[in-house]
């Protein structure tokens, strides 16, 4: 025969798109719409409905950016149209762009009950099936005139509409066409059966029988339909696709479980107040499909989301409620929000599960086995413990797909953490989050999945995610068509749990993966919005005093412990850890409104501590330094205070021959030159100097940063093409006990001390910068003489160990990464570490000196500062505070206590106690406890977390003073015992542990 395909296929794009889509709706009229605009934010359901409304035609603009309209929607049902199906089709003006980025409506009845939501792709609104004539139809929208950030059609353009008060006010939006139209359902289920059809048949082999199959078959159809009376040969259509849509899968195809999803990011292109609402519509619009499509399941994550609904609009929460009763809408993941995972803190990792888990079984008897993280920038290696002592272990992501330089060799496989916990992980090879249910992407899950021949199963989360409104009619019927069709993986709609069992059970031995799951992009995230990254860090070290004290205090006194306040900072602190919120990939109004909170709750949890040790410390006139840290330090205990604390003043700075400054205090000799640079940091008891020779740290460099692509979210590699080194001094003046060095590059500012404390091996310098760059990028270089192949970087209970050289292309993509408190590099028997207060990302690169010499020198590089322009343009302008140290000679164990130290200061206050013993104490420095709190529960149970910190095994014996308490139980992170968890040791003999390298361990201690 002839090749008539590309005729064919080209008849079949035409007659779909000019003839038989238009047909689905083949009559129709005009409804009456009016409309009211908010002045100001979105007000209450009950105000938008009272509000007096004006007439308002298609094609009127309508909608200032960020704004809030209310259409009335009114009209009356022919009675012509008597038993047939009628819908409205409700267009707010909205674009072909993907939903999710432009405006969005919640169709409310006129008493306010919510309807469902309206986005571009789903716009319908039932009216009903059949229909009497006559029926009058009436429904308020309230409607969001959110701006598309890449109207423009050029991506990560700046844009001054990322926060409202600069996004002006003229309207973004014209009203489009809002009608009464019969819906053919005929007409609708061949366009379905022509969709499915077109699409396999394009992903099918030529040289295959059954895409000619299915290309005869199509061209039939075509033929059967009258193009002048498409309704009413669209049935003789249908018929003949009948024989290959029937067709069964063959037996060896891929099968994917579909889940109904709607990825909503907590914030990003906008603010948290519109998330609220995003989160309304598409849990509306999903409730209302649940009702219409008996085979489709949803699942939705983030216990933030669902607390949002409650509190905001509970007719849709008590929808949503009833369909997780049914099983039909599944919550999922069991975190508060789906956070980032490589900057949170130990304890606010934990908490994300504990917060997550404990509201799905509050509120709905649900406890997933299932961490569910499709967009998150990559994994610590310290998450899969946590996630195991929270009670899950499964793991759903997808981003790492997105990796540019190495492709991933599995989609399924066990993921070994810093600890040896395992966790079994899949990532669904449809590599979308936003499945549309397209042949193009159920083909390219099968050909792509990497476990052919050993399993045969993956996942797809499907729907229009951000506000998109979810999963779509359309993509449920196209599903229905794939449930079992030649050519095509099989599809049945399942949820999470039910996948990951049947994967379980199918592949019981997979691949393991050890070590973090660096995403191979986004790299930038761990530096931009300096601002939001230290609100991060100073939180959660409060909040770890505040639970401490707070503890303490309500054992020994009639303190009150602050629940309730502690319960609620916990759960906003997490929120802000959100994927786009820590990373600094959202818009200016998000990180606007997150300075302000971290600021609030700095400010509560202040007054929680200093209540707590002011009740500990009693009425009185001396002075005591209280100690937050898991350490002793300057002879106080851990978790203690003392009147007799060491004061620990800096050595007062001498001149150096040849200009500059000398620190030292019998310990350390650190000399400083005359363009205030540190040449020398020299070991005195090691004799071992730090600073590789003829080098130079606390070297501030400023490289250009315009990546090709994500401006707030990418570092591209060759920014370390062209670099300056920021020698010129301004002023280096002696300042008290330190060294004051000025530096004034572009239109920028920068000041730091340097300081050496008595005591102590360690380089103290404080950094602050008045930033007013743009698309250039600010590190803080330390070149060290050591040769290491390896370096330790701090994440949540542990570190982990990334190589110093770039022998393969996955570990040369590790250019840019992340650190928690400390980075160490050691040669065996001496090491240096450097800590900070708020920073995260890093490098660490190597270089063998020419020359007699030729040793290595090791270059730590912290990442301070950035100046992209997208999506917020202002990104980061004005003032920014650090503090780094650098520490030779340190171990792994004394990078671990400096960088405590570094995040949890010592604080004093004047009392009558000579001393505050500490509540809980371990005896071994190996050990750190992370946490010690009362039980959520609030029965005065203490709750004690502790880790093995150096990688190595430890034994500890856990005291506690002035608690009294029987057996110590352990438990898993929401404090419920573990199976066979009592301890042999009582409490008052201590509870004796044996910690392998970096396990976790969470006690309970119930109060007598």
């Amino acid at each position: 025969m002839h090749d008539d395909r590309n005729l064919v296929e080209a008849r079949l794009e035409r007659v779909l798109r000019e003839r038989i889509r238009p047909a689905v709706h083949p009559v129709t009229t005009p409804l009456t719409v009016e409309i009211w605009s908010t002045p100001d934010e979105p007000v209450p359901v009950a105000e938008g409905l009272a509000a007096p409304t004006r007439p308002i035609a298609p094609g009127t603009p309508w909608g200032t950016p960020w704004g809030t309209s209310w259409f009335k929607v009114t009209g009356t049902v022919p009675a012509e149209w008597a038993g047939r199906t009628v819908e409205a089709v409700l267009d707010l003006g909205f674009t072909p762009r993907t939903p999710g980025f432009q405006c969005e409506g919640l169709v409310h009845e006129p008493d306010g009950t919510p309807v469902k939501g309206l986005h571009p792709r789903n716009a319908y609104v039932r009216v009903g099936s059949p229909v009497l004539g006559g029926e009058h139809v009436h429904w308020r929208v309230e409607a969001a005139s959110n701006p598309d950030l890449d109207a423009s059609g050029v991506p990560f353009r700046p844009t001054p509409m990322g926060d409202r008060a600069t996004a002006g006010d003229a309207p973004l939006y014209v009203l489009g066409e809002m009608r009464l139209a019969v819906f053919d359902e005929t007409v609708w289920n061949l366009v379905m059966d022509l969709e499915v059809l077109g699409e396999l048949m394009a992903e099918l082999p030529l040289d295959g029988a059954r895409r000619w199959e299915i290309l005869r078959a199509v061209g039939r159809a075509l033929d059967a339909v009258d193009l002048q009376d498409v309704n009413g040969t669209a049935q003789a259509a249908r018929d003949e696709l009948a024989g290959v849509l029937a067709a069964p899968a063959v037996p060896a195809a891929h099968r994917i479980s579909a889940v109904g999803h709607a990825h909503i990011d907590s914030a990003w292109l906008w603010p948290l107040r519109e998330t609220v609402r995003k989160v309304a519509r598409t849990t509306a619009n999903m409730t209302a499909l649940l009702e219409e499509e008996t085979d489709f399941v949803f699942a939705m994550s983030q216990a933030q989301q669902f607390a949002w609904i409650k509190e905001h609009r509970p007719e849709v929460y008590a929808r949503v409620k009833k369909a997780v009763a049914d099983g039909r809408f599944v919550p999922t993941g069991g975190m508060w929000v789906e956070s980032d995972t490589n900057m949170p803190g130990s304890e606010a990792m934990a908490r994300q599960f504990v917060h997550g888990k404990r509201f799905f079984l509050e509120e709905f008897g649900i406890e997933n086995d299932e961490a569910w993280l499709p967009d998150t920038f990559g994994f610590a290696a310290g998450l899969p413990q946590i996630i195991k002592a929270a009670g899950s272990n499964r793991l759903l992501t997808q981003k790492i797909s997105w990796s540019r330089t190495n492709t991933f060799p599995h989609h399924t496989f066990a993921w070994e953490g810093i600890d040896g916990t395992r966790i079994f992980t899949h990532f669904p090879p449809v590599d979308s989050y936003n499945c549309e249910m397209t042949g193009r992407q159920t083909a390219h899950a099968a050909r792509n999945f990497k476990e052919k021949g050993v399993a045969t199963r993956s996942l797809a989360p499907t729907g229009y995610g951000d506000g998109g409104g979810g999963t779509t009619r359309e993509m449920v019927a196209k599903a229905a068509r794939m449930r079992s069709l030649e050519g095509a993986p099989t599809v049945e709609w399942e949820a999470p749990a039910d996948f990951f069992a049947k994967a379980e059970a199918e592949y019981p031995d997979p691949p393991v993966w050890v070590g973090e799951l660096y995403l191979e992009l986004h790299r930038a995230t761990l530096t931009s919005q300096a601002q939001t990254k230290r609100g991060n860090r100073r939180s959660e070290s409060l909040l770890t005093e505040a639970e401490l004290w707070a503890a303490t205090a309500a054992t020994r006194t009639r303190f009150p412990y602050p629940y309730e306040e502690l319960d609620r900072i916990w759960k906003t602190v997490l929120l802000h850890q959100f994927h786009d919120i820590l990373p600094g990939s959202s818009i200016a109004w998000v990180h606007r409104e997150a300075r302000e909170t971290y600021a609030r709750l700095a400010d509560e949890l202040e007054g929680i501590i200093a209540g707590a040790q002011c009740a500990l410390a009693g009425e009185g006139a001396s002075d005591l330094v209280f100690n937050s840290a898991p350490h002793a330090r300057r002879g106080i205990p851990a978790g203690g205070a003392s009147a007799d604390a060491f004061p620990g003043d800096a050595v007062v700075p001498v001149p150096r021959e040849g200009g500059g400054h000398v620190l030292d205090n019998g310990l350390l000799r650190v000399e400083i030159d005359g363009q205030g640079l540190v040449v020398s940091a020299y070991d005195i008891a090691a004799d071992r100097e730090a600073i590789a020779p003829g080098q130079a740290a606390n070297l501030l460099q400023l490289h250009p940063d315009f990546p090709n692509q994500w401006d707030a979210w990418d570092v591209d590699a060759f920014y370390r093409n062209v670099g300056s080194d920021l020698t010129d001094v301004a002023e280096l003046t002696v300042d008290g006990n330190g060294v004051r060095v000025e530096r004034v590059f572009g239109d920028s500012r920068v000041t730091q001390l340097l300081s050496v404390p008595t005591g102590a091996k360690r380089l103290d310098i404080h950094t602050e910068v008045d930033w007013h760059e743009t698309e250039r990028f600010l590190k803080l270089a330390f070149p060290l003489d050591v040769k290491a192949d390896r370096y330790a970087a701090e994440t949540q209970f542990g570190h982990v160990y990334r190589p110093t050289h770039q022998n393969t292309s996955w570990e040369w993509a590790k250019f840019e990464a992340c650190n928690h408190r400390f980075v160490h590099l050691d040669e065996p028997g001496w090491g240096v570490a450097v800590v900070n207060d708020a920073t995260y990302g890093h490098d660490v690169t190597r270089a063998v000196r020419s020359g007699a010499d030729a040793g290595t020198t090791t270059t730590v590089r912290a990442s301070l500062l950035r100046a992209p322009r997208y999506p917020d343009p202002e990104t980061d302008q004005g003032v920014h505070r650090f503090r780094h140290a650098l520490v030779p000679g340190a171990t792994i164990g004394d990078a671990v206590r400096e960088g405590y130290r570094a995040n949890l200061p010592e604080r004093r206050v004047t009392g009558a106690a000579a001393h505050v013993a500490p509540l809980v104490t371990v005896d071994n420095d190996a050990v750190v406890v992370s946490a010690v709190k009362l039980a959520d529960d609030r029965s005065g149970d203490l709750v004690v977390r502790l880790y093995e910190a150096n990688g190595g095994r430890a034994r500890t014996t856990v005291s506690v003073d002035g608690f009294a308490a029987g057996r110590a139980v352990l438990t898993d992170l929401l404090e419920r015992p573990l199976p066979d968890a009592e301890q042999t040791g009582t409490v008052d003999g201590g509870v004796v542990l044996a910690l392998r390298p970096f396990q976790m361990v969470t006690l309970r201690l119930p109060h007598l």
